[in-house]
C-alpha cells in the first residue's frame, strides 16, 4: 500500500484481510459508566460450560464453534480498527473475543478478526439503500422476558439474505478488523445491534489465519471460521424500550425462531452478556471463546446447518443463563 497513511485506528485497507499494527489487549475498559474486564475466556460461576473441556493448563477449551453463511453484506477488511462505532447511536457494547484452537485449546495469536453488523435501525453500512432488510411490519418487541419454556417449532424455508452483494455506498460504520494478541484475544467497541425482518439480533464474524504480516497489511492466509454471535431474548427485550431501538418498527425474529442460530448455546455463538438490568443503556459487555480449526477453510459460502425443529429445555436454560448482571 502506498501514499499517506491514515492513523491506524481509521486506516482504510481496501480488499485486505487485517491490520498492519500490533493489537494490544484492553485490560479494563470503562463502558457507559461501568468498568468491565476484557478477558473472554471465563464463564460465570467458575464452571465448565456444556460442550467444553479443560486443557492441561486449565484453559477452558470449547468444541468447534458453529460455522454459518457469510451473508450478503460482507466487505473485506475495509476498516482497520477496534472502535467501529463511528456516529451510530445505540447502547454501548464492548465485545471481547478469544480465539483458540478447538483441538489443542491453545490461543491463536496474530489472527485477523472481522466483525460487522447492522445499526439500531437494522441498516448495514455500505448497503443503506437496502434499508432494514426490506422490513417494516410489526412493532418493536414488548412484554415480559421469556420464561425458559421450549419453543414449539422453527420457521421453514430458505434463510434470508442470499449471496454476496456489492456495496452500494461508501459508509462503513459498525465494521472493523483487528488482530488477536498472544492470548488469542481481541476486543471491539461498538453498539448493541438492532434487528430487521427475517433475522434475530446478531453480529457477523470471520477469522483469518496463516497470512504474512507487512507494514502494508496482511497478505495470503485463509479464512478458518465464518460465524455469527447471538444475543439472548432478555437482553433484546431490554434494549427494545431504549431509543433508538424503540423506533425500529421492523418485524423481529426471536432467537428460537432464527434460521441461522443452531440452538446450541455457546458453541452456536451465543454471547455471555453482562449489564445492569436496571439500566441496559449504561452499556453491555459481551464475551465468548471461539473454537476454530486453523487448518480448515470456512469462508461462509456454503449452506448453514438447519436448526432443529425445537430446542430442548436445556438449550433454553443455557440461553437464559448466558446473561449475568453487573450491579455496579
Amino acid at each position: 500500500m502506498t501514499g499517506t497513511q491514515k492513523p491506524h485506528s481509521e486506516q482504510d485497507l481496501s480488499r485486505r484481510k487485517v491490520v498492519a499494527v500490533a493489537a494490544g489487549g484492553i485490560a479494563t475498559v470503562g463502558l457507559g459508566g461501568t468498568a468491565f474486564a476484557a478477558g473472554a475466556a471465563g464463564e460465570r460461576g467458575g464452571t465448565t460450560p456444556a460442550g467444553a473441556g479443560v486443557g492441561s493448563d486449565g484453559e477452558v477449551c470449547y468444541r468447534l464453534t458453529s460455522e454459518t453463511v457469510e451473508g450478503p453484506y460482507y466487505i473485506d477488511a475495509d476498516k482497520i480498527r477496534r472502535d467501529v462505532t463511528e456516529d451510530r447511536e445505540g447502547i454501548p457494547l464492548l465485545l471481547a473475543l478469544k480465539v483458540i484452537d478447538s483441538e489443542t485449546c491453545r490461543p491463536i495469536r496474530n489472527a485477523a478478526v472481522d466483525i460487522w453488523h447492522c445499526d439500531a435501525a437494522g441498516v448495514y453500512s455500505g448497503y443503506e439503500g437496502q434499508g432494514n432488510g426490506g422490513g417494516g411490519g410489526g412493532p418493536a418487541p414488548t412484554g415480559e422476558p421469556p420464561t425458559g419454556e421450549p419453543p414449539t417449532g422453527a420457521p421453514t424455508g430458505a434463510p434470508p439474505g442470499g449471496g454476496h452483494q456489492e456495496p452500494t455506498d461508501d459508509s462503513r460504520y459498525l465494521r472493523g478488523t483487528w488482530r488477536t494478541d498472544r492470548h488469542g484475544q481481541v476486543t471491539f467497541r461498538t453498539v448493541f445491534p438492532g434487528w430487521y425482518r427475517g433475522r434475530c439480533v446478531h453480529i457477523h464474524v470471520k477469522v483469518h489465519v496463516d497470512g504474512e504480516w507487512t507494514d502494508a497489511g496482511y497478505e495470503g492466509g485463509h479464512t478458518c471460521h465464518t460465524g455469527q454471535f447471538f444475543f439472548d431474548e432478555e437482553s433484546v427485550l431490554a434494549s427494545a424500550v431504549v431509543e433508538p431501538y424503540a423506533s425500529n418498527a421492523a418485524e423481529r425474529t426471536t432467537l428460537t425462531e432464527d434460521t441461522i442460530y443452531d440452538q446450541s448455546g455457546t458453541q452456536g455463538g451465543l454471547l455471555k452478556l453482562r449489564y445492569d438490568k436496571r439500566d441496559i443503556a449504561r452499556g453491555v459487555h459481551g464475551s465468548i471463546t471461539v473454537g476454530v480449526d486453523p487448518d480448515a477453510t470456512e469462508d461462509g459460502q456454503g449452506s448453514p446447518p438447519r436448526p432443529s425443529a425445537s430446542a430442548s429445555a436445556s438449550d433454553s436454560a443455557s440461553a437464559s443463563a448466558a446473561s449475568s448482571v453487573s450491579d455496579s
